[in-house]
């Protein structure tokens, strides 16, 4: 019997994130059931398209904790995929800084040894910044694949994103080898 993998896809606000809905097409065609998790502001960003992503889904998007006590309605993860990872999310991720539902479900993925992946989006100014190398380093060094550099995401300059071009297959080529085979 074919099981189907879930894959936790989590989308932080940029622009990238628009493209989610092909992306879970993309998914489901890879054998992947999608459970799609958003921060706060990219599900105010996507807040037109929710019924629809929860549709094409089969499962409710989240963006907050369920409160104590509450089942879950996800199936669990066979791996987490995080993308776009904006510079926010990588920092307060490396951080264990969890005030967001996606950021706290993929910190503790760490701990639980869910495979996990995450692609950032963010531009060459933020790079600069000391934090954003050592926060990459930190979740490298705990067990996520990180895709940024020549295998990944290359930043661009302030105001020079691409989004159509993100390398969205890079991410969902990292799940499925993150994954166990069905």
């Amino acid at each position: 019997m074919t099981t189907t993998r879930v894959l936790y896809l989590f989308g932080s606000a940029a622009p990238p994130v628009f493209d989610v809905a092909q992306v879970i097409h993309n998914a489901h065609e890879r054998g992947f059931d999608v459970c799609l998790g958003l921060t706060p502001t990219a599900a105010r960003w996507l807040a037109p398209q929710l019924a629809e992503l929860e549709r094409l889904t089969g499962h409710p998007v989240r963006s907050e904790y369920k409160l104590p006590g509450e089942p879950d309605v996800w199936p669990t993860a066979d791996v987490i995929a995080v993308a776009p990872a904006t510079f926010n999310t990588i920092n307060s991720w490396a951080l264990g800084l969890t005030h967001d539902f996606v950021v706290g479900v993929a910190a503790e993925a760490i701990g639980k040894n869910i495979p996990t992946v995450t692609m950032p989006c963010v531009n060459a100014a933020y790079v600069q910044h000391h934090g954003f190398e050592r926060s990459v380093a930190e979740l490298r060094a705990m067990g996520v694949g990180v895709l940024y550099g020549k295998d990944g995401f290359i930043p661009n300059q302030p105001g020079q994103g691409k989004p159509k071009e993100y390398p969205w297959h890079l991410l969902l080529d990292a799940a499925e080898h993150a994954s166990p085979p069905s």
